[in-house]
């Protein structure tokens, strides 16, 4: 176990937390958070891109013209790739882009991205964040006071905590999302990486 400031809201130091090492304090794994990220990266893509073949574009049915004679070159159809209008060759056709992380590579991904935050200085720990009605000025604050104005910061919430969410998410530079739905990309595509002592628990619960 490691020891880890918390700050209030107001960004003035008043605790600490102690972290699990098997979550917050390994060696970064960087090739297997890489390969987690491509598959999750692969995973949005929809892969419906499409192209015509020489079979699929209409017309051309007839040759433009006979075989010999014309002193031309010799063709088929109008719908030849080389004419305009034609089909095209080796073009993409819709197929599936998922590739596989299992449950193992994709928790120590994790593990290594919260540990590289807590290395680099870029994990905030907050003993709490209470917003009784969605305000984005009150969450401006918060940043600023943090520190954190101009940087890109990820904010993690509590999966029921709708207030807080609907108070950050019109911030620029700032991505929320709920604790259940955070993966290795959001954790560390940012410049700083915002969330509770209660979501760090969380983690180590899940992670472990």
């Amino acid at each position: 176990m490691s020891k880890y400031e918390v700050k209030n809201a107001q960004g003035q130091a008043v605790d600490t937390v102690e972290l699990a090492d098997g979550v917050y304090g390994i060696e970064p794994n960087i090739p297997v958070m890489h390969q987690v990220v491509v598959a999750y990266e692969a995973s949005l893509r929809q892969g419906t891109h499409s192209t015509k073949n020489r079979s699929a574009v209409s017309g051309g049915g007839s040759k433009p013209y006979r075989q010999k004679g014309t002193g031309r070159a010799r063709q088929g159809t109008i719908r030849a790739p080389q004419w305009a209008g034609g089909g095209v060759v080796f073009g993409p056709t819709p197929h599936k882009h998922t590739k596989r992380a299992n449950k193992k590579m994709k928790k120590l991904a994790m593990r290594s991205a919260l540990s590289g935050k807590v290395i680099d200085k870029e994990l905030v720990l907050l003993d709490a964040l209470q917003f009784e009605k969605p305000c984005t000025k009150q969450a401006a604050a918060v940043i600023k006071a943090l520190g954190l104005e101009g940087k890109r910061v990820t904010l993690i919430v509590d999966d029921d905590d709708v207030m807080t969410y609907l108070s950050f998410r019109n911030l620029p530079k700032v991505l929320v999302f709920a604790a259940s739905e955070a993966n290795t990309r959001n954790l560390v595509d940012n410049g700083a990486l915002l969330m509770t002592t209660d979501i760090a628990k969380y983690f180590e619960e899940v992670l472990a």
